[in-house]
């Protein structure tokens, strides 16, 4: 199975474009105000026509009620939804079962006590998405750059897809494939030259570096075989 490689945060239509020709499988589109990365309705519309097929659309929201979650998906037609809040096994059910969409949950990791309810998730949530835990008073949940340990995801074996995220960047994500063997990577951050401004050189590299970490891995495993 290839390496499914997210680029997270996009807002305007050069970055998105570079991403799709460098060939992103995801496309992620933040609706959050509190983040320097969050788009009103009218520019996802744009941007989300601008995708035509060429990779999954995501939307990624906090804690967004359903009078939100309408709206976006009205104006994004999102493939995946992706929660990076707090939401509950209880409404994530209730996402799935209004919205008709699959969900990515995502799980804050800062020690191995922050993966005890990841048995709940895994029976309601369709991927999970592993990010650095935020500091305590942090204004967002994520796309703060900052890794976590990834040895405390070696040898995980959950029943759906995971991808990781969290200060990921050309430079260490043949690392962190290696060490969590996750199926997907997810770069926010770590491919921008200012908080929310992407950098075409870096989108471009990184899905390089993301590719190669693949294809490595890959081999690794068939000569161990």
């Amino acid at each position: 199975m290839s390496l499914i490689v997210k680029i997270c945060g996009l807002s305007t239509p050069s970055t998105l474009d570079v991403a799709l020709q460098a060939g992103a499988d995801m496309v992620g589109f933040v609706f959050f105000p509190p983040s320097p990365r969050h788009l009103e309705l009218a520019r996802a519309q744009d941007l989300g026509a601008q995708v035509r097929g060429r990779a999954a659309k995501v939307a990624l929201t906090v804690d967004a009620d359903d009078e939100t979650l309408s709206g976006i998906i009205e104006a994004l037609r999102p493939d995946l939804l992706q929660l990076h809040g707090k939401e509950t096994v209880t409404r994530i059910r209730e996402v799935k079962r209004r919205f008709g969409l699959p969900v990515m949950k995502a799980i804050g990791v800062e020690t191995a006590a922050d993966l005890a309810d990841l048995p709940r998730y895994v029976t309601v949530a369709d991927r999970l998405l592993f990010d650095a835990r935020p500091p305590k008073h942090a204004t967002r949940p994520g796309g703060l750059g900052v890794p976590f340990d990834w040895r405390l995801l070696e040898n995980l074996s959950v029943d759906i897809p995971f991808m990781l995220s969290g200060g990921l960047a050309a430079g260490n994500v043949d690392d962190a494939v290696r060490i969590t063997r996750a199926g997907g990577v997810d770069v926010s951050s770590g491919v921008e030259s200012a908080p929310g401004v992407k950098d075409a050189g870096m989108i471009r590299d990184f899905i390089d570096a993301a590719r190669r970490a693949a294809t490595s891995l890959r081999e690794t495993t068939s000569h161990v075989g």
